[in-house]
C-alpha cells in the first residue's frame, strides 16, 4: 500500500513555482517547499504542502 505522508510534486510543476518573498526557485524537502535564497531578514522561507497543494503565502509581518 502506498504512503501519502509526503506528497512529491511533479518536477515540471515545481520548476514553475517561485518563492513569493524572494522570487527564487523552490526545492521540496519532505512536506515543505524551501526557497533557494534568503529573505531580506536572513531567514530562508519555507512553505507547507497541505493535501498535495503548496501553500505559498508569505509570512505575516507583525
Amino acid at each position: 500500500m502506498p504512503s501519502f505522508s509526503s506528497p512529491v510534486l511533479r518536477s515540471d510543476i515545481l520548476a514553475l513555482l517561485r518563492c513569493p518573498v524572494t522570487g527564487s526557485a523552490l526545492v521540496q524537502k519532505g512536506d515543505e517547499l524551501v526557497a533557494s535564497a534568503q529573505a531580506p531578514d536572513g531567514t530562508v522561507p519555507r512553505y507547507p504542502i497541505e493535501d498535495g497543494i503548496p501553500v505559498l503565502l508569505p509570512p505575516v509581518q507583525h
